[in-house]
């Protein structure tokens, strides 16, 4: 083993050059993984798009039924109006009815009533109109709602097709590069073993697989408590899509702790995350733990921090084992905000993510 000055330039040389290998291997990693996810995201805003287009297709649905019904209550009203008047049981002409008057008062008092039976038969006439407009806005409003529950229904199936896609795509990808990453990780240790060798380190590979497990814990470092594991994809615009959550990689069965206590608001199948968990904190928060193996709370309970809740698995729209952690500021998926600065104050050190 080297230990003059040219050794150790050369091993630190090795030690760049598999670094940068290895980084490169990972941001490959995270790109796939972000792309499915991305896809999961427009597959689960397409679906509830759907799910909203029915509701409304259904309501517009009965709104015209019953303007249907309203419409033939008044059109019968009509109709008996109509064979009234025909019958001369309401037709006597104004003349005829003051000719018979007995009298001064009496011309009077048939005026009047004349005068309330033409109200009466406009006001019914009008309400008949009144219908029948309704009737025709029911009727096109519930048009419009089919047309778009068609639209909605074609764009959630091309938005499944594309997630199923994408997600068969990015698991063949991320099957290589885990590989890859694999093999240039241990080649990394072997090449950081023969640099701290060189620099005269005692028990060089134990000083090297002790600063690796080290960098792999960066989300359960400080006062806090989440999930041992390595951050690999942060909140943002990445690859020409936005990523909303931290990403961070850890064998499947890994406990996941609550950050800050709260209500359990979910806690199952969840569409893109195969199965999650959704927390809302004492201000409001509601925090999103996605692609869980399985969970450890039902939906109303309360939880206090440091609980755990869930374990890391790989269901859903997923491309491997990780945790795929968000924050909703106004409401489930309103108002989606870096989780960094939450998780940071309290307790979770984030790393690069920071």
């Amino acid at each position: 083993m080297p230990t003059d000055a040219a050794g150790i330039a050369t091993a630190s040389a090795e030690v760049d050059r598999v670094t940068a290998l290895v980084a490169a291997a990972e941001e490959e990693l995270a790109r796939v993984t972000v792309l499915a996810e991305a896809a999961a995201d427009a597959d689960r805003a397409a679906q509830e798009s759907l799910v909203a287009a029915q509701a409304a297709q259904v309501q517009t649905a009965a709104q015209l039924q019953t303007a249907i019904a309203a419409t033939e209550v008044a059109e019968a009203d009509v109709a008996t109006l109509g064979r009234e008047a025909f019958m001369g049981q309401q037709s006597l002409g104004a003349a005829t009815v003051l000719l018979d008057a007995a009298g001064p008062e009496d011309v009077l008092q048939r005026a009047a009533t004349l005068e309330r039976l033409g109200v009466d038969r406009a006001e019914r006439l009008e309400a008949v109109e009144l219908v029948q407009d309704q009737q025709e806005d029911a009727d096109a409003a519930a048009q419009t709602a089919v047309t778009q529950l068609d639209a909605a229904a074609a764009t959630a199936a091309q938005a499944d097709a594309a997630a199923q896609g994408e997600l068969a795509a990015a698991q063949a990808s991320y099957a290589t590069a885990e590989a890859e990453r694999a093999a240039l990780a241990q080649q990394l240790l072997d090449a950081q073993v023969a640099l701290l060798s060189a620099q005269g380190v005692e028990d060089a590979e134990a000083a090297a697989t002790a600063a690796a497990t080290r960098a792999t814990e960066v989300a359960t470092a400080g006062t806090g408590q989440l999930v041992t594991g390595r951050i690999t994809s942060c909140y943002g615009s990445r690859w020409g899509t936005t990523h909303y959550g931290i990403d961070i990689a850890a064998p499947i069965g890994t406990p996941i702790y609550a950050p800050e206590g709260g209500v359990v608001l979910q806690a199952g199948p969840a569409s893109g995350f195969g199965q999650a968990v959704y927390l809302q904190h004492p201000n409001g928060v509601i925090t999103l733990y996605g692609h869980v193996d399985s969970f450890d709370v039902r939906a109303g309970q309360v939880v206090e921090t440091g609980q755990k809740i869930a374990e890391v698995g790989n269901r859903g729209q997923s491309t491997g084992p990780h945790l795929h952690i968000e924050t909703h500021y106004a409401g489930l998926y309103q108002d989606r905000q870096d989780p960094a600065p939450w998780l940071q104050a309290h307790g979770i050190d984030v790393g690069s993510c920071g």
